[in-house]
């Protein structure tokens, strides 16, 4: 892969249009399985995923580590990661095909077996896909919002064949995901292919199998966590995981502003100026911050978009949007933290060194939050939610929220410590002062515009509204905040340039 130099701002722009093109497809693939499904149908369907996530701990490990050496174009290091993970991938698949039929007879769902079966096929796509990934991301991040449309495209279209036509909701969700997944990880090999001409360097494997045991260590971690998803589908019940996963769908939509932060990780291990991060965090929360309070403002208006039967459960959407905002942030102190940490810098990884370092310490971030949720989620589960879905799905919102709050304060902590980060609280502020004029639009309007019963607001009716009050907080904000009327003129110069010089084909690189 040729080097070229990262492009911060172009990057986060083209990957964070692509995430909001995925909204509107992802939402439109969500619409089609909710209001063909019951909660406890579409609570399956999470389990699904939740049952896949033990078999890919494995897969985001050596990755780690072949971004920061392709960032740092060592020779071969694409080819090699790529080639590890997919050898890893049919160990995980062959545990996945053995182990699935238990899991399900112990869970209760053997009707759906089907369904965790097909799902295999993900479990090798998605380490191979997390391996390119990486490679593509060292380099070139914004070929992965061009990956993103593709997957999202293709989804829908299969989507609506298999689940509208056909009439197999869960099926056909299962069916589309395993092709869109299909579909991204032959475009980003192609991308690819001058690098997987290359040998591959089996001593980079040496090495990242000494730092993937800190790798290990906090994937098992964050995977821990998880297990109060399993508790909730377990004692809560399917509709209870249906409800919790409605409202994710939405606040999940918050996340994806971190996005225009996606090249910040590989930009500081490649150049190492702290002042990239100040700016990612104005972009990233100019975004973030009004998503939140959106949702906030009319829960159960965006989760009738999912069906009527939903709407009960807008307090569990409450919650997990301050937690998204929480995961927003978190995200980018992550990658502050990761891109200043030079433990890997000359090629090798020390496994005392790496054990001694903060990387290490956010590592253990993970096992904390699972010391906090899983007994508190359980006896919650037990004891004071029985028999009740929305509540259930509150308290592990509730639970699972707080502990990741707890987690950012240390998370801040450690970063503080390790490089000075000026935090835009003048910026801040103004983005929260138009966001909150913002969200009293937006209530104002559902309460005395929109129909008075949920069942009655039609999914155009609540495209407008979020238009409508989106554009009032970008107008807003440009006459209070003069660096945002700055910061976005120069992200579209900047795009609208790169666009035309790829038009003209004078960017060979730029695909």
């Amino acid at each position: 892969m040729e080097k070229n130099s990262i492009r911060l701002q172009y990057s986060g722009f083209i990957i964070f249009a692509a995430r909001i093109f995925g909204v509107i497809t992802g939402l439109a693939f969500q619409y089609m399985i909710a209001r063909n499904t019951i909660p406890e149908e579409y609570g399956v369907l999470f389990n699904v995923n939740d049952v896949l996530g033990y078999f890919l701990i494995l897969a985001g490990i050596i990755p780690f580590w072949v971004m920061r050496f392709v960032a740092r174009s060592e020779k071969g290091s694409a080819k090699t990661g790529i080639v590890a993970n997919f050898v890893i991938s049919l160990a995980a698949t062959g545990v996945y095909l053995t182990l699935v039929p238990l899991v399900v007879s112990k869970m209760n769902v053997q009707r759906y077996v089907g369904l965790y079966l097909v799902a295999a096929f993900q479990v090798t796509e998605y380490h191979v896909l997390t391996a390119a990934e990486a490679c593509l991301r060292a380099k070139k991040p914004q070929t992965l919002g061009y990956g993103a449309i593709i997957a999202e495209t293709t989804k829908l279209l299969l989507g609506y064949i298999l689940i509208m036509k056909l009439g197999k909701p869960l099926e056909g969700a299962v069916i589309s995901l395993t092709t869109c997944m299909a579909a991204q990880m032959i475009y980003y090999l192609k991308l690819l292919t001058g690098d997987l001409k290359q040998r591959v360097e089996w001593a980079y494997v040496k090495e990242w199998m000494k730092g993937s045991i800190a790798n290990l260590y906090n994937v098992l971690g964050n995977q821990i966590a998880s297990f109060v998803f399993i508790l909730l589908f377990t004692y809560g019940g399917e509709g209870a995981r249906g409800y919790y996963g409605a409202a994710f769908m939405i606040s999940n939509v918050i996340t994806y502003s971190t996005v225009l932060a996606f090249a910040l990780y590989p930009k500081l291990l490649a150049e190492g100026k702290i002042e990239d991060a100040t700016t990612s965090l104005k972009t990233v929360l100019m975004f973030a911050i009004p998503m939140a309070a959106g949702a906030i403002a009319a829960p159960n208006l965006y989760l009738s978009i999912l069906g009527s039967k939903y709407a009960d459960a807008w307090y569990v959407l409450v919650v997990l949007a301050m937690d998204a905002l929480v995961i927003t942030v978190s995200t980018i102190f992550g990658f502050i933290l990761y891109g200043f940490e030079k433990i890997d810098e000359e090629a090798k990884i020390p496994f005392k060194g790496l054990l001694k370092s903060r990387m290490f310490l956010s590592f253990s971030l993970p096992y904390f939050h699972s010391a906090i949720t899983i007994p508190l989620t359980y006896f919650a589960l037990t004891t004071c939610t029985q028999n009740d879905p929305i509540m259930s799905a509150f308290s592990v919102a509730v639970i699972n929220s707080a502990a990741r709050f707890a987690m950012f304060l240390v998370l801040y902590a450690m970063v503080r410590r390790m490089v000075k980060v000026v935090i835009p609280w003048g910026n801040i502020a103004r983005y929260v002062f138009a966001s909150a004029v913002m969200g009293c639009l937006l209530f104002w309007l559902r309460t005395n515009l929109l129909p008075s019963e949920v069942v009655e607001v039609r999914v155009r009716q609540t495209i407008g509204v979020t238009v409508f009050c989106g554009v009032f907080y970008v107008v807003l904000l440009a006459v209070i905040d003069r660096e945002a009327r700055m910061l976005a003129r120069s992200a579209w110069l900047e795009i609208r340039a790169r666009f035309r010089c790829l038009l003209n084909g004078c960017c060979s690189t730029v695909r």
